[in-house]
C-alpha cells in the first residue's frame, strides 16, 4: 500500500512547491484534481490533452519526486437537473477520463451525480426515508431514467479508456452507502467502484470496516480516501445525523470532520487498514484533510504521522508457518 495525499489540500502552491513539500513528508502518491468543487491547481485539464510534451513533463517531475499519480478526481452532479451545469460536469468528467488514459493513471474518481425529481426541475432532490410513497417514485424514476442510462455509458467509455470509475459515497448524491454503490455497479458495470471514504460512512451510522467487507467482498473498491469524523451525541439529539447546520458552526453540528485520528483511534485505523488488504485493497490511501480545527499544514502531517504505523507495506505471499 501506498500513502498519498489529495493534492487540493495545497492549492496555494505550485505544483512543484507541492511535490517537494508531500515528498519530504514520505508521501508516495498524489491525488490531482481537474476541476469541479476540487478545483485544477495542480492538473490543467485542457492544456494537458492537447500537449504530449506537458503530459509528458507532468509525470517527470511526479517520478522524480519518488511518487505516482494514484487518481484524478472531478467532484461534479453530472446529473444536475439544470442542463447546463449537468453538461459542464458532464465534459469534465469524460475529459478527465481521456486524460487518465493518455497518463496512464488508473482511477477517475467522481460523484455519481443526484438527479432532481422530473424533467423540469431545477434543483437535486436527494430521498432519504421510505414513506410517504412520493419518495419511492421519486427514487424509482431517477434510478430507471438518469443513473442507470448516464453510469451505463460512462462504464463503457470507461473501459475503452481502461480506467476505472471511484465514485464517492457522499451525502447529498445518489450513491452514498455500499447498497447504491453495489446496485449502480450490478446494473453498470465493473469499471464502476467506490472512492470509499470512511468519514461519510461513520455519519451515515455505518462501519467503515464492514462497508470495506461488503464492498471489498465484489472487488468494488477502487481508491480511499484517509479522513475522520466526530460524532457529537449532543447535537445529534437534537439536529439527527442529517443534519443541515453550517459546516463552520462547529459547535452546534451533530458530526463534523477531523484528521486521521482525531475522531476515531489508531486502533480503529489499523482495523481499517488490515481489513482493506484482507479484501485485497493494495493500493493508495489517500489523505484527504476538511478539519475546521487544524491548519491544512497541521492536519496534513498528524494524518501522515497517524497513518505510518498501521499502513501494511509489505503484504504477505505465503503464510510460512503452516
Amino acid at each position: 500500500m501506498k500513502l498519498g495525499v489529495f493534492t487540493v489540500l495545497f492549492s496555494d502552491r505550485s505544483f512543484e512547491d507541492m511535490l517537494d513539500y508531500v515528498a519530504s513528508k514520505g508521501i508516495e502518491a498524489i491525488e490531482l484534481g481537474t476541476g469541479g468543487y476540487p478545483g485544477d491547481a495542480h492538473c490543467k485539464l485542457d492544456e494537458l490533452l492537447q500537449d504530449e510534451g506537458k503530459r509528458e513533463k507532468l509525470l517527470q517531475q511526479a517520478s522524480e519526486a519518488g511518487v505516482i499519480i494514484s487518481a484524478l478526481s472531478c467532484h461534479a452532479n453530472p446529473l444536475h437537473p439544470q442542463r447546463p451545469i449537468a453538461a459542464a460536469a458532464d465534459e469534465l468528467l469524460v475529459k478527465t477520463m481521456q486524460l487518465a488514459s493518455k497518463l496512464g493513471v488508473p482511477v477517475v474518481n467522481t460523484f455519481s451525480g443526484c438527479p432532481g425529481d422530473h424533467e423540469d426541475a431545477k434543483y437535486p432532490n436527494w430521498p432519504v426515508a421510505a414513506w410517504p410513497n412520493d419518495f419511492q417514485e421519486i427514487l424509482k424514476w431517477q434510478w430507471e431514467e438518469k443513473l442507470i442510462p448516464y453510469w451505463k455509458e460512462k462504464n463503457s467509455l470507461a473501459e475503452s479508456l481502461n480506467v476505472k470509475i471511484g465514485l464517492e459515497l457522499h451525502g447529498g448524491f445518489s450513491v452514498h452507502t455500499p447498497a447504491t454503490m453495489l446496485r449502480l455497479r450490478n446494473a453498470c458495470g465493473a469499471a464502476i467502484g467506490a472512492n470509499l471514504d470512511p468519514s461519510h460512512m461513520w455519519w451515515q451510522g455505518i462501519d467503515p470496516v464492514e462497508a470495506i467487507k461488503i464492498l471489498g467482498n465484489e472487488g468494488a473498491i477502487h481508491h480511499f480516501h484517509a479522513k475522520d469524523t466526530i460524532i457529537d451525541q449532543q447535537n445529534t439529539n437534537r439536529n439527527g445525523l442529517t443534519d443541515m447546520t453550517d459546516y463552520s458552526q462547529m459547535r452546534d453540528r451533530s458530526w463534523y470532520f477531523r484528521t486521521v485520528g482525531f475522531g476515531h483511534s489508531q486502533k480503529t485505523w489499523a482495523d481499517i487498514i488490515s481489513t482493506l488488504r484482507l479484501y485485497d485493497y493494495d493500493y493508495v490511501v489517500s489523505i484527504e484533510h476538511e478539519d475546521g480545527l487544524m491548519s491544512v499544514n497541521e492536519g496534513f502531517t498528524k494524518a501522515v504521522e497517524n497513518l505510518k504505523p498501521v499502513l501494511v507495506k509489505e503484504s504477505l505471499t505465503e503464510m510460512w508457518w503452516t
